[in-house]
């Protein structure tokens, strides 16, 4: 295997290729999960003024001293106030004002009693209210600035955008935001053995599924995904093809098929002739046969076609490429587990599907019985993909491996 490339430094090679995107300004309401391109500043304070937290009462706090029940303070009410309003009003000792949640508090009041601890009416407003508490200075008011404050970064640089990220930068008023360019990513499956997922099955045909996959792939990377038609294994349909995507501007091309040695893999050989490859086989199970390069300063990944291969070789190569383009950081989620059978391997840095088990603190994986890279089926019973290193010729049972997690449910 000494001709491989290695892992590790195939996607060293490939990240020193990769660029960062542009940024760009959407509408808010589009943004999110998408990366922030700068730091967003509050240009005022939220609220803007002191509101009340409660249904109540404004009051000066001097008029209710020593209130209670038994010996209730008696004040007029002058004015109502609502959430909206521009109250004018100004109170005078023995005054208050009936306010709602969320109004605007006049500079003269100086607390807020909720209506539970007075006999205010709201369906029956009365001149007079009485008053059952005493209360402390601003009691029930919130200040100007207490949500968020002028000069405050309310969204960080290099954010993935939440929604509770986009409701702030609402209140802050910002109904357009710089964010990073999502990668254009076109996929392409070839080989003449494939037909559209809606297409019925002839004998020696199968359906298309490598490319629906990677642009569900690409997608859950945050990336846009453009797929071609199937393109026939010939030099002309394969040339054709790249041409097509590249008219389209796109940040990256991956292919599926036509890379390894077949009388029809004309990928790699098309790729040769107008743009350039770095390398084309690395020392990777399932995914051996992978090409990478340029096609007019296009990124371009060249993956097998066998579909278990194909995720694998996005997941270890392409994904990373893709999330610096868009400057993501990666939640990939990996486990340490003790492997329960042992497992032959060829030398090659191996990625096995297992099932996963806790039992108290250990992590178990169990390779699933299938580990054919035509199976898709094993990704999807799939838990895990557990790493066996390079050089390796059999993986013991008992020992502690590296695993992917693939599925919810086996955090620490």
């Amino acid at each position: 295997m000494s001709d491989l490339m290695n892992v590790d430094v195939a996607l060293g090679r490939i990240l020193n290729e990769i660029t960062r995107l542009n940024t760009e300004t959407i509408p808010l309401d589009t943004a999110l999960g998408r990366v922030l391109a700068a730091d967003i500043i509050a240009s005022e304070d939220s609220p803007p003024f002191p509101t009340s937290a409660m249904d109540g009462f404004g009051v000066i706090v001097e008029d209710v001293a020593g209130a209670s029940r038994d010996n209730p303070a008696v004040l007029d009410v002058v004015a109502d106030v609502q959430a909206g309003d521009s109250p004018m009003v100004k109170l005078s000792r023995g005054q208050a004002v009936r306010i709602m949640t969320g109004a605007l508090v006049p500079d003269s009041v100086t607390a807020v009693i909720p209506i539970e601890q007075t006999d205010g009416d709201w369906q029956n407003p009365r001149p007079q209210v009485r008053i059952y508490t005493d209360a402390a200075s601003n009691a029930n008011i919130r200040p100007a600035g207490e949500n968020i404050s002028a000069g405050w970064v309310i969204a960080h640089r290099g954010a993935t955008l939440r929604p509770q990220d986009i409701g702030i930068l609402a209140v802050a008023g910002q109904s357009r935001v710089p964010v990073l360019r999502q990668s254009r990513v076109v996929i392409m499956s070839t080989g003449d053995e494939l037909v559209r997922v809606d297409q019925p099955l002839k004998p020696g045909k199968i359906r298309d599924c490598n490319c629906i996959t990677l642009a569900s792939m690409v997608t859950a990377a945050g990336g846009i995904p453009y797929r071609l038609p199937i393109v026939a294994d010939t030099r002309e349909a394969v040339r054709a093809a790249f041409e097509y995507a590249l008219d389209h501007q796109p940040d990256m091309i991956i292919s599926s098929g036509g890379v390894s040695m077949g009388a029809v893999d004309f990928v790699r050989e098309i790729i040769e002739e107008i743009g350039a490859v770095d390398f084309w086989r690395i020392n990777l199970k399932p995914g051996k046969p992978l090409a990478f390069g340029k096609l007019r300063d296009v990124p371009f990944f060249g993956l097998p076609g066998n579909p278990v291969s194909v995720m694998v070789t996005f997941d270890v190569l392409v994904k990373p490429a893709l999330l610096k383009q868009m400057n993501r950081g990666d939640h990939l989620l990996t486990r340490t587990a003790i492997l329960q059978k042992s497992v032959k391997s060829d030398g090659r840095r191996t990625y096995l599907r297992v099932k996963l088990k806790k039992e108290g603190a250990n992590l178990y994986a169990d390779p699933v019985p299938v580990q054919s890279s035509g199976a898709l089926w094993s990704m999807v019973i799939a838990d895990g993909l557990l790493i066996i290193p390079e050089g390796i010729e059999q993986a013991q049972a008992g020992e502690l491996y590296s695993v992917r997690v693939l599925r919810a449910g086996f955090e620490e």
